[in-house]
């Protein structure tokens, strides 16, 4: 949850003593069910009160996962250094601003950019946004994949709890479908059968009129209630898994080198799947983290930037053999699984300064090969 935040200590207020009295209620409606014996067959029962305790305790756990998962920020890498925060700082013009931003990203892995190209910083965290990194207002802070804050959680869903967030849409879903399935029978018998008063009208075999109906349909209209809205929201957010990407990037594609794309994080069904929820299917189901990544990279297809480091190397020595006596200082990459983007920019640009001089050179030396032979 966003600790420190002071809105944390009345929704736990609220929260925890109204899903607690929730919570009573459908323990009681499962016990009344089995001591009025409408459940006659005893392994019925144990089969009933095994899966409810499963699905509960299970429901519970990722819940409490999602809440007290603090949101990963930012490491100090993708902060300014202190002679560059303060020219930033100094600096009024955002060209300016830029051009020491740009410096600085240098030495980073970042896929994304602002829609006009420039480089995403954080004018209130003062830090480089890595990729998919967004700003909380409500947290007030960086979150690492931020997916959306989540008022129901007080926390901010994002790379560290986006896991058990599924898991606790998952299994919220399976605790009110079992309630309201095990509810439905009962509630059909108390509402269509013995409406009138009078016991020779109402069949002997069937339930009595009691004050139980009462309970058994609060029970069936709040567990069908959050049954659909949670069908609802978990089905968005197991096609965004699908998709590789966040509620962010569904409504806002993200920008890349080549322009915004939707899919740019995409790299299939199953590898989307392994992103969210791990290599090993084991721990699917279970609450435990085990997403891939740091949350700070994230590897994508839309940039091969292999071919054009090579080709800047090599392209170099050629164009001027002067340069390989000046020594290149290596650039250590953060990633192997990925290469930077503003350091092709640069080499880019040299590429085309090196082509235009070599296109002009030749140029120069046809013209005096043909006045020398002219005045031959």
């Amino acid at each position: 949850m966003c600790f420190g935040q002071r809105e944390s200590f009345p929704v736990m207020f609220v929260s925890l003593p109204g899903s607690s009295v929730w919570v009573c209620v459908q323990l009681n409606g499962v016990w009344m069910q089995i001591e009025n014996v409408t459940i006659p067959s005893i392994g019925e029962q144990i089969v009933y009160l095994i899966f409810f305790h499963l699905s509960f305790i299970m429901f519970v756990w990722s819940y409490w996962k999602t809440i007290f998962s603090q949101p990963d920020n930012p490491s100090k890498e993708f902060r300014l250094p202190k002679a560059d925060k303060e020219r930033y700082e100094k600096e009024e013009r955002p060209e300016s601003q830029q051009e020491i931003l740009w410096r600085a990203a240098t030495s980073l892995p970042m896929y994304t950019r602002t829609g006009a190209g420039a480089i995403r910083y954080c004018d209130r965290c003062q830090v480089i946004k890595p990729d998919r990194c967004h700003h909380c207002s409500a947290c007030d802070m960086c979150v690492l994949k931020m997916d959306h804050h989540c008022p129901w959680v007080n926390n901010c869903v994002g790379f560290s709890n986006y896991k058990f967030f599924i898991l606790f849409l998952a299994y919220s879903l399976v605790y009110c479908l079992f309630i309201a399935a095990t509810v439905l029978q009962y509630f059909i018998k108390f509402w269509t059968l013995c409406r009138r008063k009078s016991a020779e009208n109402c069949p002997k075999n069937e339930l009595p009129d009691t004050h139980a109906k009462f309970h058994v349909l609060f029970l069936f209209f709040v567990a069908a209630m959050f049954c659909i809205s949670i069908l609802s929201l978990f089905s968005y957010h197991l096609w965004l898994v699908g998709k590789n990407r966040s509620t962010i990037e569904a409504f806002r594609a993200p920008v890349f080198r080549a322009g915004s794309d939707k899919n740019g994080f995409s790299l299939g069904f199953r590898k989307n799947i392994a992103q969210v929820f791990g290599d090993q299917k084991k721990y699917w189901l279970l609450p435990v983290f085990t997403s891939q990544g740091d949350g700070l990279t994230f590897p994508t297809l839309l940039v091969p930037a292999d071919v054009e480091q090579q080709a800047t190397v090599t392209l170099q020595p050629e164009a001027n053999k002067s340069a390989a006596e000046v020594p290149v200082s290596p650039v250590s990459p953060v990633s192997e699984s990925h290469n930077h983007l503003l350091s092709n920019d640069l080499h880019a640009n040299n590429i085309g300064e090196h082509q235009a001089n070599n296109t002009h050179k030749p140029a120069e030396s046809e013209t005096i090969t043909i006045s020398i032979e002219s005045e031959s």
